[in-house]
């Protein structure tokens, strides 16, 4: 990995134009001290362009967007790019609640709703692959606020438009990640703006080492790569337990690590899923090893985080004693 990077802070001033516009004045006004993130941009690398505006969807029925619906749809946009095969998130309040990959895109949603079927209600659900009449039909059986897709095969459109108000987007996701790439990730804080570019790696793509005394076999390093995917889109403190298709449990926005565990574990027990020989995600590093306790104890046998803790020899002893495979990834 290469220096610290910066997140860059800028402040705006803005004038009111004729019609309720608003021209908006950018400007850096100091670098802020990050961890060694990648892809945390040194301030004086960003440049802001005004280029005239590319939607990359199209509604094709159903009510109009509302701001929770478009902040849910690109979290659904978020996770599924991360994935080659056909995939399917089902995003509640921007956290998935369960995901799935399958050659089947049927099966794809199913076993992602079978994650949490009861947070599933009212979900958004994204998908990869063009829609097609099977995975629609069951689509339609549920309340579902809105679906994005690449494509939406006419039998599909025919049997969800039998319901008014559900929304369908048809999203170009080829063009859409090539310009996000481009494109920083903004946030309003205090009396400025946090700006960064936006993280386009997949999973595979990052820095890894076994630190335990077993290394991962081949199903484990497929769902530990899954969990380590989707971790990365659940809120912080965020713990997923995975298998190397679809996840099993997902813990998130805990105030600390062993509750998202715990709460992973509840979700999967009230869904009658199985933990053995699962993988746990941890999107943080864990800072004791009592996280690492309890995964065993679930039934997990393999583990991914990024390291970092000023514990993490005892955390990786307990992985050991476990007979656990340990995988540092860098974020």
């Amino acid at each position: 990995m290469g220096a610290p990077g910066l997140i860059a802070a800028f402040t705006a001033g803005a004038a009111t134009l004729a019609g309720g516009r608003a021209l908006v004045h950018w400007g850096i006004r100091k670098g802020l001290a990050a961890p060694r993130v990648p892809h945390h941009t040194e301030p004086g690398a960003l440049g802001l362009a005004f280029e005239t505006l590319r939607i990359y969807y199209d509604q094709l029925h159903g009510k109009e967007l509302s701001y929770n619906n478009i902040l849910d749809l690109d979290a659904c946009v978020r996770v599924v790019s991360d994935f080659e095969k056909p995939s399917c998130v089902i995003v509640k309040h921007t956290n998935p609640c369960g995901a799935a990959m399958h050659d089947d895109l049927y099966q794809a949603y199913q076993n992602a709703r079978a994650t949490d079927p009861v947070s599933a209600f009212g979900g958004v659900i994204g998908f990869n692959r063009r829609l097609n009449a099977t995975t629609a039909e069951a689509l339609s059986e549920v309340f579902v606020e809105a679906i994005i897709a690449p494509e939406f095969e006419s039998g599909a459109i025919e049997i969800l438009s039998k319901k008014k108000n559900i929304r369908l987007i048809r999203y170009d996701f080829e063009a859409a990640r090539a310009q996000g790439s481009a494109l920083p990730e903004i946030r309003k804080a205090l009396d400025g703006y946090l700006i960064q570019d936006a993280d386009m790696r997949r999973a595979g793509q990052t820095e890894w080492k076994v630190v335990t005394r077993r290394a991962p076999n081949a199903e484990e390093m497929h769902a530990l790569l899954f969990g380590w995917t989707i971790v990365k889109h659940v809120k912080s403190n965020a713990i997923v337990y995975a298998a190397a298709d679809r996840t099993l449990g997902i813990g998130a926005g805990q105030m600390s690590r062993v509750d998202a565990s715990e709460l992973a574990v509840s979700k999967s027990g009230k869904s009658g899923l199985s933990l053995k020989n699962s993988a746990i995600a941890s999107d943080a590093f864990f800072p004791f090893r009592d996280g690492v306790d309890a995964a065993a104890a679930a039934g997990a046998t393999a583990v991914i985080q990024p390291g970092g803790s000023v514990k993490d020899a005892e955390v990786i002893a307990a992985a050991d004693e476990h007979n656990m495979a340990m995988d540092i990834r860098s974020i």
